[in-house]
């Protein structure tokens, strides 16, 4: 779920699912005029997105933004470029140890508005075995049908 105060753009649920999150981050994001536009226009994947760290930098990779049609003559739109996350040195210092030492990975959870900007939720994550992976599946489909149940219970007693 994005913060209070921020409308969602697009999620990322496979990250739920395929990792068990630790501690969640909000970075700002470096983005060109047409990836703005695009991603208004609802135009964007966020699934195959990962984080990575360079040089003390965080970037976003594999997340796709169409551009729109309308997009001007001059620029030459690149769907999958690579963005820049932005985040205070410390915090990021912090990240690199964490996944350095103890095996994390860095995953997009979601883009939202935050006072007319994009910015994206990451994760701090550990990747689930198999066998948790189909645990997963049993709560959500047990939970499923649970709720069926009580709306059945509910409509035949009215």
């Amino acid at each position: 779920m994005p913060p209070p105060n921020s409308a969602l753009i697009a999620e990322n649920r496979r990250a739920r699912f395929e990792y068990h999150i630790e501690e969640q981050f909000e970075a700002g994001m470096v983005l060109a005029g047409w990836e703005v536009k695009a991603i208004r226009a609802g135009q964007i994947q966020l699934t195959d997105g990962y984080v990575v760290i360079r040089d003390g930098e965080l970037f976003l990779i594999g997340c796709r933004i169409n551009a729109l049609r309308s997009a001007s003559t001059h620029v030459v739109p690149e769907a999958d470029r690579t963005k820049k996350l932005l985040m205070k040195k410390d915090e990021i210092r912090r990240l690199i140890g964490k996944v350095e030492q103890r095996g994390f990975t860095l995953v997009p959870l979601n883009l939202h508005y935050k006072n007319g900007r994009v910015k994206a939720q990451i994760a701090l994550a550990k990747g689930k075995a198999q066998h948790d992976k189909r645990e997963t599946e049993k709560a959500r489909d047990w939970e499923r049908e649970k709720g069926r149940l009580m709306r059945h219970k509910v409509s035949t007693k009215a």
